[in-house]
């Protein structure tokens, strides 16, 4: 059963949503926003659990958001209803679609992943910018990696701007955090690759055999990576720039190392598919 429509912009439950705008109660409460509808369906999908929703049906713009609020209500999720006004005061920026919502926050190590054989991770380390991140992390979903591995976070993974940028991808279970010790140590265990962007590397992306079990490790906007990635074991990579600049945004580079990772593996698979019909059409005709 709903509870009565919010009205007032000093209601308690809209001060305490609206403080989780700041790192501080986000870190002190283990909660976050997630802002708009898109965002929280995702969110639930990848295994967020929702602490309240706040909704406004003056301000929904598609069915979804009846969808989104009629299944909260089937799962025994706490809904608020707000008026426009109290809306205005939880909402951010365009995302104005009638929904907001407070989820648990979860941060994961090394020891929670699950990979399957060969696996392609991605390694960021020290990534200052939230919406950096979170177009890191849509990417790699975009593009099937296995695991993204945030390294000495910078920043709050669940900024909601992250969580924005990211289209929720951030509450995915194979995203984990670790220190660049832990990661370095753990690849090397498991006899993983690792390709290190560099922006002074003599070595192209595309000249690597990203079909390996391995990590694409990105950097700081500013500074790049860290002297943790300068050993030998280390492949260091670039994209070959023709302009004045000498990189390219740290999330444009890691869509174009996804996405060439993903087609040498969809072609290795390709052909690894051919090889087997061949294989057993030849031996059908044998047996004939």
């Amino acid at each position: 059963m709903l509870e009565p429509v919010i009205s007032s912009r000093q209601n308690s439950r809209i001060k305490e949503a609206c403080a989780l705008r700041g790192r501080r109660q986000r870190d002190l409460t283990g909660q976050t926003l997630v802002y708009g509808v898109r965002e929280s369906a995702r969110a639930f999908a990848a295994g967020a659990t929702l602490v309240r929703g706040f909704f406004c049906p003056a301000l929904f713009r598609s069915p979804e958001a009846k969808d989104l609020v009629r299944r909260i209500q089937s799962e025994g999720g706490e809904l608020l209803e707000v008026t426009p006004a109290v809306f205005e005061k939880l909402g951010y920026g365009d995302r104005m679609d009638g929904v907001v919502s407070v989820v648990a926050t979860c941060l994961r190590s090394l020891q929670h992943l699950q990979l399957p054989e060969n696996p392609l991770l991605a390694v960021v380390e020290g990534i200052e910018n939230p919406g950096n991140l979170g177009a890191i992390l849509r990417s790699a979903d975009g593009a099937g990696i296995d695991a993204v591995v945030v390294v000495d976070p910078v920043i709050d993974l669940f900024n909601p701007n992250a969580i924005r940028a990211s289209v929720a991808a951030v509450f995915r279970p194979n995203v984990v955090t670790a220190s660049a010790e832990e990661i370095l140590t753990w690849l090397r265990n498991a006899g993983h690759v690792a390709w290190a962007t560099r922006p002074d590397a003599t070595r192209a992306y595309h000249e690597v055999d990203f079909t390996q079990s391995g990590a694409i490790v990105l950097g700081n906007e500013a500074e790049g990576l860290t002297s943790d990635w300068s050993s030998s074991d280390i492949t260091p990579i670039a994209l070959p720039m023709r302009g004045i600049a000498d990189s390219l945004n740290v999330s444009a580079t890691a869509a174009v190392l996804f996405y060439e990772a993903r087609r040498q593996r969809d072609g290795a698979d390709d052909r690894a598919n051919n090889r087997a019909d061949k294989e057993a059409s030849q031996s059908d005709a044998r047996q004939l």
